[in-house]
């Protein structure tokens, strides 16, 4: 166990209020993982006081010379990769394979960062008029608010934080409760790089007293949010009060299309681990599977052999392919839509309980769980559930399966199995998802192209890649005019 403070103007520091919380293992709930300030409005004006104060010289420093800082980020995150994945694991549960790849895509995206500030380009083009030139740059905003969920403790914090301070802002970040350990470890490795004092703060609470807190404070020029719709239209609401820039990464609704053509092989591969890596806790999680009606009763039987092999357990065991949900109140709500799965008519196949063999009786583990003969109307289709549930859905032929597809209010990715090259292309252009896969499963996103949705999954903005950058930075249009006279666009003309 580790007492953690929160990070304020490059100091650690505990909670005004002097009141706690604890971070508990969940695949052993007896195992406190650390013990964390429950910060007040307080201890979040001075962590926000302490960004606003840092700005200035921050922004001055030439993006290249923030780059260089980025790039020892990510060379102290690799010397550190084994620590920060275990540490992971224990505090938010999915399997050590998949926290080192989430550890890694920090690394990589601080690697990324690394190069970017070199390359953050702005458009130069002609003027409609002489002796004039026009072009765009782009510049920080200011102080920032981050607010990360816990279902990637690293990677998302890192999607946030590095091309915000890249950019040549300020920013005070609230980690997720479930998982607020390695946003700490990551504003101290921040600190270790080079980051100056009061430029990354770490403010450690609840969302109705930090995060709205965050939303509400008029030096704040943006937030970037990832969570649920629900949480995501609040925070929408209050910022577009005051016009602070939003950024919203939200639900989905994923689905794997498997037509009568794909290598069905390869689309079994795919649906067991969209569906149940990080034990069906992700955005992008395969949470549908849409078979063409010709391959449905094969592919189902092929599935159900292949999930109740998955092996449940501690992550930190290389052998188990499962860990446990988050937390109990995680575990109930899966729990209580596989019970309106069963109510609305839809055939449990497999999985539908808790799991609690052995040592994971001290733990949230749930079997992973397959519903068949699911309609796409039902609420298991339609709901993101946010679990190890799979909802299998037939479609008659090709055009009723992107109809299925698209019939969500959330439009993040999809995925398509198939071998004809003519419906794979009409599928990349029908599919009403701003991530689309091919041959492949809904998640796996890379750090070095965007990632977002449509619909109800966000508000437009894209992370990942050169658009973050876009997010975290204002639009500045530069007229030069060197002519010595007053030239009047759209007024005057070139003769």
């Amino acid at each position: 166990m580790k007492d953690y403070k929160n990070l304020i103007n490059g100091k650690l520091v505990d909670s005004a209020s002097g009141r706690t919380f604890e971070n508990r293992n969940p695949a052993n709930w007896d195992e406190v993982v650390g013990v964390f300030p429950k910060s007040t409005a307080e201890d979040l004006n001075k962590a926000i006081e302490a960004a606003k104060k840092a700005y200035p010289k921050w922004r001055a420093i030439p993006w290249p010379k923030r780059s260089e800082i980025m790039r020892k980020v990510a060379e102290i995150m690799v010397m550190k990769k084994e620590e920060l994945s275990k540490l992971m694991t224990r505090e938010m549960g999915k399997v050590i394979k998949e926290t080192r790849g989430d550890t890694q895509e920090g690394i990589d995206t601080a690697l990324y960062a690394s190069t970017e500030g070199r390359k953050y380009y702005g458009y130069t083009l002609p003027s409609e008029l002489p002796d004039k030139s026009c072009w765009t740059r782009r510049d920080p905003m200011g102080v920032w608010g981050l607010i990360t969920p816990w279902n990637f403790p690293i990677a998302i914090p890192t999607w946030k934080s590095f091309p915000c301070l890249l950019s040549g802002n300020t920013a005070v970040i609230k980690p997720a409760t479930y998982t607020p350990a390695c946003v700490g470890e990551l504003g101290t490795i921040l600190q270790e790089a080079g980051v100056p004092d009061g430029v990354f703060n770490v403010v450690y609470g609840g969302g109705s007293e930090i995060g709205e807190g965050l939303l509400n404070h008029q030096d704040i020029v943006g937030i970037s949010f990832t969570g649920s719709s629900d949480i995501g239209r609040r925070i929408g609401e209050v910022c577009g009060k005051s016009l602070k820039r939003c950024s919203l990464e939200l639900g989905g609704k994923n689905g794997q299309v498997v037509l009568a053509d794909a290598d069905l092989d390869l689309a079994l591969e795919g649906v067991l681990w969209g569906a149940f890596g990080t034990t069906g806790q992700r955005c992008t999680a395969t949470s549908r599977c849409i078979i063409e009606a010709p391959v449905y009763d094969r592919f189902i039987d092929m599935l159900k052999a292949k999930v109740e092999a998955l092996k449940i357990g501690n992550g930190l065991d290389e052998a188990n392919d499962v860990g446990p949900l988050v937390s109990e109140s995680q575990r109930e709500s899966i729990h209580s839509y596989v019970l309106i799965g069963k109510q609305e008519g839809a055939k449990l196949i497999t999985g539908g309980e808790p799991y609690t063999e052995g040592t994971c009786a001290q733990g949230w583990f749930y079997r992973p769980t397959v519903f068949i003969d699911v309609t796409p109307s039902m609420r298991i289709a339609q709901e993101e559930i946010f679990g190890p549930v799979l909802s299998v859905i037939k479609a008659r032929d090709y055009k009723e399966a992107i109809e299925i597809l698209n019939g969500t209010v959330y439009g993040l990715s999809s995925s398509i199995y198939t071998r004809d090259l003519v419906k794979a292309h009409k599928a990349i252009e029908l599919a009403e998802t701003g991530i689309v896969y091919i041959n492949a499963p809904t998640i796996g996103a890379e750090c070095h192209l965007p990632f977002g949705g449509m619909k109800n999954t966000g508000n437009g903005h894209r992370e990942g890649g050169w658009t973050a950058y876009e997010i975290f930075t204002e639009i500045k249009t530069v007229y030069v005019d060197y002519s010595g006279t007053l030239q009047k666009a759209q007024i005057d003309t070139w003769q």
